[in-house]
């Protein structure tokens, strides 16, 4: 049985169908620029226009995939990180505003130790890497910097190197991708080069991890997620081996759940980062340690 063309329909038309279908006017009118092609402005200029018949079978296919919890990331395989628009997909955790905000950080420890300086090289380590979008963030909005990405997966660096190979020359230039577990990935002619040690690691629990909500856990890498038992294991393994890696006045930024700001802080100490702090997300949250040898 063939399948039936697809009704005549305007842009207008697709839009309220879409927005009632998925109850999410944001999500539909990212899906509507998607398939339309058009920026914003231009398609409630054309929302009288027919669309295309291609275009509405398109629309029909993410319709449906959205509704079937897929992440609308997913659905749209792109999605911004600050300044940059990355691939995104199951091999690597989705972006998020969280994670946006462990950047900030970052670059105000880089701007400490002299990122602005043109005659500055600052060295950054970033432990699993995923899509990349801390190190390919710091290499494009910091000149000085230059960045080396881990990630024990083999498909989280190929989706990682596919988002490298979009960056500007320059910038991408300044990172390089390596393969293996945390620390162990590295050539131990690094150890002590580092200025900053920066990442987003796993820190779910493994009995928090099934009460998690279904667009997280069914889509988002298990080993990205989850860190062990008590969700602190990757962040105490980083927090011990950086003395290692750093240089004297080097910085150590981390993403961590909420809850755990007071466990994280006392595996800072123990570290030698004695001033270490946890700082806020934008929703008010504890969501960043922040420590400086």
């Amino acid at each position: 049985m063939t399948r039936p063309a697809p009704v005549a329909a305007t842009w207008g038309e697709l839009w309220r169908e879409t927005s009632a279908r998925l109850a999410d006017p944001v999500g539909a009118r990212w899906l509507m620029e998607h398939t339309s092609g058009l920026a914003p402005a231009e398609l409630l200029r054309d929302l009288d226009q027919a669309a295309p018949e291609k275009a509405v079978a398109e629309l029909a296919d993410l319709v449906e995939r959205r509704l079937g919890g897929e992440p609308l990331q997913h659905v749209l395989g792109r999605w911004g990180f600050r300044t940059l628009e990355v691939g995104v997909d199951s091999r690597a955790l989705i972006p998020r505003p969280e994670t946006e905000v462990v950047v900030e950080r970052a670059l105000v420890e880089l701007d400490r130790l002299g990122a602005a300086r043109p005659d500055t090289e600052l060295w950054v380590l970033e432990l699993g890497t995923g899509s990349g979008v801390i190190a390919l963030s710091l290499a494009a909005e910091r000149e000085a910097v230059r960045v080396v990405a881990t990630d024990l997966e083999p498909a989280a660096l190929e989706l990682a190197a596919a988002n490298l190979s979009a960056l500007a020359p320059g910038a991408a230039a300044r990172v390089r991708l390596v393969e293996g577990d945390w620390y162990r990935a590295l050539p131990e002619d690094l150890a002590g080069r580092f200025d900053l040690i920066v990442s987003n690691p796993p820190y779910i629990a493994e009995h928090e991890w099934a009460g998690l909500e279904p667009a997280v856990r069914d889509f988002d890498p298990y080993t990205a997620l989850v860190a062990g038992p008590s969700g602190l294991e990757a962040i105490a393994a980083i927090l011990a081996g950086a003395g290692s890696w750093l240089g004297g006045r080097g910085s150590v930024v981390l993403e961590i759940a909420p809850h755990q700001a007071i466990g994280a802080l006392e595996l800072a100490g123990r570290a030698g980062f004695a001033g270490a702090r946890v700082d806020d997300d934008l929703a008010g949250r504890a969501r960043v340690l922040v420590g400086r040898r």
